[in-house]
Protein backbone atom coordinates (compact mmCIF):
# COMPACT_ATOMS: atom_id res chain seq x y z
CA UNK A 1 0.00 0.00 0.00
CA UNK A 2 1.44 3.07 -0.99
CA UNK A 3 2.36 5.74 2.28
CA UNK A 4 5.06 8.66 3.20
CA UNK A 5 7.05 8.90 5.85
CA UNK A 6 10.19 10.66 6.68
CA UNK A 7 11.88 11.55 9.90
CA UNK A 8 9.81 13.77 12.13
CA UNK A 9 12.92 14.78 15.02
CA UNK A 10 14.31 13.58 18.03
CA UNK A 11 13.23 13.14 21.76
CA UNK A 12 15.29 13.75 24.71
CA UNK A 13 14.72 10.93 27.02
CA UNK A 14 15.45 12.20 30.40
CA UNK A 15 15.33 10.20 33.60
CA UNK A 16 14.54 13.02 35.95
CA UNK A 17 12.44 14.48 38.41
CA UNK A 18 13.15 18.11 37.20
CA UNK A 19 11.77 17.94 33.50
CA UNK A 20 11.91 21.98 33.77
CA UNK A 21 15.54 21.98 34.72
CA UNK A 22 16.09 19.36 31.66
CA UNK A 23 14.34 20.83 29.22
CA UNK A 24 15.91 24.51 30.29
CA UNK A 25 19.86 22.58 29.54
CA UNK A 26 18.59 21.52 26.10
CA UNK A 27 16.91 24.57 24.99
CA UNK A 28 20.26 26.21 26.02
CA UNK A 29 22.85 24.02 24.82
CA UNK A 30 20.88 23.57 21.16
CA UNK A 31 19.70 27.45 21.04
CA UNK A 32 16.18 26.74 20.44
CA UNK A 33 13.35 27.82 22.35
CA UNK A 34 10.44 26.09 24.72
CA UNK A 35 7.39 26.50 22.60
CA UNK A 36 5.57 24.40 24.44
CA UNK A 37 6.26 23.47 28.71
CA UNK A 38 2.80 21.24 28.39
CA UNK A 39 3.04 19.44 25.62
CA UNK A 40 2.32 16.15 27.25
CA UNK A 41 -0.83 14.67 28.70
CA UNK A 42 -2.12 13.08 32.00
CA UNK A 43 0.28 9.87 31.50
CA UNK A 44 3.58 11.04 29.99
CA UNK A 45 5.53 15.05 30.38
CA UNK A 46 6.95 16.80 27.72
CA UNK A 47 8.46 20.09 26.43
CA UNK A 48 8.56 20.66 22.93
CA UNK A 49 10.83 23.41 21.71
CA UNK A 50 10.48 25.34 19.09
CA UNK A 51 13.02 27.71 16.56
CA UNK A 52 14.43 24.57 14.94
CA UNK A 53 15.76 24.08 11.80
CA UNK A 54 12.94 22.85 9.29
CA UNK A 55 10.58 22.46 11.81
CA UNK A 56 12.25 19.68 12.80
CA UNK A 57 10.20 18.03 15.93
CA UNK A 58 12.08 18.41 19.11
CA UNK A 59 11.34 17.68 22.56
CA UNK A 60 12.28 16.41 25.74
CA UNK A 61 10.15 13.43 27.44
CA UNK A 62 10.17 12.42 31.47
CA UNK A 63 11.03 8.53 31.57
CA UNK A 64 11.52 6.08 33.61
CA UNK A 65 14.15 4.14 31.74
CA UNK A 66 17.90 5.36 31.56
CA UNK A 67 18.39 8.36 29.51
CA UNK A 68 19.15 8.56 25.53
CA UNK A 69 18.12 10.30 22.22
CA UNK A 70 15.74 8.55 20.34
CA UNK A 71 14.27 9.48 17.47
CA UNK A 72 10.83 8.98 14.95
CA UNK A 73 9.68 8.91 12.14
CA UNK A 74 6.50 10.21 10.59
CA UNK A 75 3.81 8.55 8.27
CA UNK A 76 0.69 8.89 7.03
CA UNK A 77 0.36 5.06 7.79
CA UNK A 78 2.07 4.35 10.40
CA UNK A 79 0.95 0.04 10.18
CA UNK A 80 2.46 0.23 6.64
CA UNK A 81 5.66 1.88 7.57
CA UNK A 82 5.97 -0.54 10.64
CA UNK A 83 6.05 -3.15 8.30
CA UNK A 84 8.11 -1.88 5.57
CA UNK A 85 10.83 -1.09 8.52
CA UNK A 86 10.29 -4.92 9.52
CA UNK A 87 11.24 -6.03 5.88
CA UNK A 88 14.51 -3.86 6.39
CA UNK A 89 15.34 -6.34 9.51
CA UNK A 90 13.63 -3.63 12.47
CA UNK A 91 11.33 -5.59 14.66
CA UNK A 92 7.93 -4.38 16.78
CA UNK A 93 7.87 -3.64 19.94
CA UNK A 94 4.71 -2.46 21.25
CA UNK A 95 1.92 -0.13 20.07
CA UNK A 96 1.44 2.71 22.75
CA UNK A 97 -1.68 4.85 22.69
CA UNK A 98 -1.12 5.75 18.55
CA UNK A 99 2.52 4.72 18.00
CA UNK A 100 4.59 2.10 17.11
CA UNK A 101 7.84 1.46 19.51
CA UNK A 102 10.63 -0.27 17.10
CA UNK A 103 14.06 -1.58 17.05
CA UNK A 104 16.43 -1.44 14.30
CA UNK A 105 18.59 -4.60 13.80
CA UNK A 106 21.29 -2.98 15.43
CA UNK A 107 19.21 -2.26 18.53
CA UNK A 108 18.26 1.10 18.93
CA UNK A 109 14.53 2.34 19.74
CA UNK A 110 12.55 4.27 17.57
CA UNK A 111 9.05 5.35 17.36
CA UNK A 112 6.57 5.32 14.15
CA UNK A 113 4.47 8.00 14.80
CA UNK A 114 1.17 9.87 12.54
CA UNK A 115 2.48 12.54 10.83
CA UNK A 116 1.29 16.01 11.83
CA UNK A 117 1.94 18.40 9.75
CA UNK A 118 2.16 17.30 5.89
CA UNK A 119 2.86 20.70 4.20
CA UNK A 120 5.70 21.59 6.61
CA UNK A 121 9.47 20.48 6.78
CA UNK A 122 11.12 18.39 3.88
CA UNK A 123 8.38 16.23 2.42
CA UNK A 124 8.08 13.06 2.49
CA UNK A 125 8.98 10.06 0.37
CA UNK A 126 6.51 7.74 -1.03
CA UNK A 127 6.91 4.66 -0.80
CA UNK A 128 4.91 1.94 -3.09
Amino acid sequence: MPHRSRLAGFIIDCQTDDLDAAASFWSQALGVTIADPHAGDDTVEYQQFGDTRDDLHIEVQKVDHPSRVHLDIEADDIDAEATRLETLGARKIAFVKRWWVMEAPTGQRFCVVRMKHPERGTPAKQWD
